[in-house]
């Protein structure tokens, strides 16, 4: 038998993600993918994996897991939870090698909602339209089930664990949109309230969207246009005037009008985002939002330079080894 990670217990929602499927909205297929596309990269990097390889997305409670059939790998990025091995506390961020039997524990995220368990090698999984990426409600994929196996694709490789030592982009404080493409079916006090304003996450939060609770944004002509393409950070108003940031999993068309859309670069923080959070709005141009993207895209590039090995003795590492326990004068 080749190494698989068994699921012990599974969490709130559990599914395989990459970054998604592209070039088939046109045919009504969502792209899925992961909602923090920034965790699951550092993820995937700490293990030695490319950037987009398919991994667990685990939502709000992460579930156990043990290694069967060989030794695994294994790295945990993205929401604050707690982890063991063997019962032993372990840290996220990091690169962890399970022996054959051992087990792996993540409990309830204290901050954050989205954690993503990437493996050396990644999973054994059948692409569809050109990727893993989970789509529950088309029947593309399905979450994790307790007792199933996750076959590895790869054994666990030799080397030291890694750790990454760049530091995360920055979240900007407010959530940067463009106005559009439909903000001319909305008042001026619409417009304004809408960046204005604070705005609640609701508990009708998924991977489809968010729907936000705070000021009304009331529409001049009426709430329904011809349905056409939803991009990526679309905010819908429908009826009510309570807007609806969509997400991965969204629909690919719909008939409400978008009174902005998210900037590409601040997505991930959303895919963070929890019921009873506050967001801000900030509306920028086109050319801030593709600066904005340019300047992910380097963070993204400069990952694998930042991983260092641990155990390597540099200031940072010695003071994650926590080698001196205590201060002496040097007396008998």
């Amino acid at each position: 038998m080749s190494a698989a990670l068994r699921v012990i217990t599974t969490g709130f929602s559990s599914t395989l993600q990459d970054r998604g499927r592209v070039g088939w909205l046109r045919f009504g297929v969502p792209s899925s993918g992961a909602l923090d596309p920034r965790a699951l990269a550092i993820a995937n990097y700490l293990v030695g994996n490319g950037v987009g390889e398919g991994a667990l997305e685990l939502t709000l409670t992460g579930g156990a897991f043990a290694a069967e059939g060989g030794a695994v790998r294994l790295a945990v990025a993205g929401a604050d939870m707690a982890m063991t091995i063997d019962g032993a506390a372990a840290s996220t961020g990091r690169s962890h090698s399970l022996a054959p039997g051992a087990v792996l524990r993540l409990g309830t995220a204290r901050q954050g909602v989205r954690a993503y368990l990437a493996v050396a090698g990644g999973f054994i999984a059948t692409p569809r339209f050109g990727s893993v990426a989970t789509h529950v409600r088309s029947g593309l994929g399905r979450a994790l089930a307790e007792g199933g196996m996750l076959p590895l694709a790869t054994a666990a490789p030799e080397g030291p664990e890694m750790r990454i030592a760049a530091p995360p982009p920055p979240t900007h404080p407010r959530v940067r949109v463009v106005l559009g493409p439909q903000d001319d079916h909305f008042s001026k006090e619409a417009i304004d309230a809408l960046l204005g304003g604070n705005y609640r996450v609701t508990q009708e939060a998924d991977r489809m969207g968010l729907r936000l609770g705070g000021p009304r944004l009331a529409h001049t002509g009426g709430f329904n246009i011809i349905s056409d393409a939803i991009a990526p950070g679309s905010i819908q108003v429908p009826g009510s005037g309570q807007p609806i940031i969509l997400l991965a999993d969204r629909q690919t068309t719909g008939g409400y009008p978008k009174i902005a859309t998210v900037i590409s670069a601040d997505l991930p923080a959303l895919g963070q985002a929890r019921p009873g959070d506050f967001l801000r709005f900030e509306a920028v141009s086109l050319e801030a939002a593709v600066a904005a993207r340019r300047a992910l895209a380097s963070w993204y590039n400069a990952l694998p330079a930042s991983l260092v090995p641990i155990g390597r003795l540099d200031s940072e590492g010695l003071l994650d080894a926590n080698l001196i326990s205590g201060v002496t004068d040097g007396a008998g």
